[in-house]
């Protein structure tokens, strides 16, 4: 009298525990359903006569007796007729299921009246009269509570399957979200890799003729440099003393075509070392310097490369002696147009870089959550 395997399938590969679960759960809903079955027919009885209070023992068993016949088959019969045919015949599963009530009713009463003559609570002889009357009621009831229960549970097993159609959409959505994300980063990290080789492979030129064991040196470097933007492309997030050894080498790179007009200096405290940064972000603020401010100088710049945790966020920041640049200017195609890019697709609106100034110094500013 019931579909609950529409809402519940058991799964070709589901455990023995799984099974053993599912059958429990299913045995329980039984239970509950011919209870409530049960008092419900003898209310109805009592109210109309055909029942009486001052025999509501004897009653009441009968009526059990009933319901257990038709509802355990119905239970197992037309579950998995439903289950099976449903989605196959839409609109005729109710003639289905209504035939199939129909006869397990029919079946269920003979049954049924066969044992309550084992019970005693029925003479022998009338057997037959006992079927004969009681065969109209259970086939009724048996319409009523039955396609009504199994309306319901179809109804509950389409909302659900609709529901999880819906959450695996999302989660494929999300997927997809994410795959592009991440095709995106890809694309703007590989951006870098040429324009910072081109740099390095100048100074190394420009090395070459006057110091070739300081050019020996700077290729070390430079291939240092090289492994660690590629693995850093695949992790998308590195450590930040990962970050700052890059840095420095690449610092050390370029004295080898200013010289003494670099000077710099670091100040990050020890405890930020394993702090999860995005690869060459600070290299790109520390170049971005040395590019507009270093180069365009006879005299140079000093630079300060200086992190900080404050409220649950990372502050890194590059200051110089320059003049300072407005980001309004920045377009996507430059060095810190791609890092602007990747803080958005890491962190959304969390990621932020700044500018400022403080004092005679321009401050750039890149902050994150921790």
């Amino acid at each position: 009298m019931t579909n609950e395997t529409l809402c519940d399938p058991m799964p070709k590969q589901a455990t023995a525990a799984q099974k053993a679960r599912r059958l429990a759960v299913l045995a329980l809903k039984g239970v509950w359903i011919i209870a409530s079955v049960t008092l419900l027919i003898f209310l109805i009885f009592l109210s109309t006569g055909h029942a009486r209070l001052s025999q509501a023992g004897t009653e009441i068993v009968d009526v059990f007796v009933y319901s257990a016949s038709i509802a355990v088959p119905c239970i197992l019969i037309l579950t998995r007729v439903s289950h099976r045919y449903t989605e196959r015949f839409p609109r005729g599963i109710v003639f289905i299921q209504a035939l199939l009530l129909v006869c397990i009713a029919t079946g269920g009463t003979f049954v049924a009246a066969f044992v309550l003559q084992l019970l005693r609570l029925n003479p022998r002889e009338f057997y037959w009269q006992e079927v004969r009357g009681s065969l109209p009621f259970s086939v009724i009831i048996s319409l009523i509570f039955g396609l009504s229960i199994s309306t319901f549970e179809t109804l509950r097993y389409k909302y659900q399957a609709a529901t999880l159609e819906l959450r695996t959409r999302q989660m494929e959505q999300e997927r997809a979200y994410k795959l592009l994300a991440e095709a995106r980063l890809s694309s703007l990290e590989s951006r870098i890799h040429p324009h910072f080789l081109f740099n390095t492979l100048n100074s190394i030129a420009a090395l070459i003729p006057s110091d070739p064991a300081r050019a020996e040196d700077t290729v070390g470097k430079l291939a240092s440099l090289l492994r660690f933007s590629l693995n850093a492309q695949a992790s998308g997030l590195v450590p930040l003393r990962q970050e700052l050894k890059i840095v420095r080498d690449y610092l050390e790179i370029e004295r080898t075509r200013f010289g003494a007009r670099i000077r710099y200096r670091i100040d990050v405290p020890e405890d930020l070392a394993e702090v999860q940064v995005p690869p060459l972000a600070l290299q790109s603020l520390v170049e971005n310097s040395v590019k507009h401010v270093v180069a365009l100088h006879p005299q140079g710049a000093t630079l300060r490369i200086a992190g900080s945790r404050d409220a649950g966020r990372i502050r890194l920041q590059v200051i110089d002696d320059g003049p300072g640049f407005a980001l309004d200017a920045i377009t996507p195609e430059h060095g810190l147009g791609n890092l602007i890019a990747r803080l958005e697709l890491l962190f959304g609106q969390a990621g932020r870089l700044e500018v400022g100034r403080e004092g005679e110094n321009s401050v750039v500013t890149l902050s994150f959550p921790a």
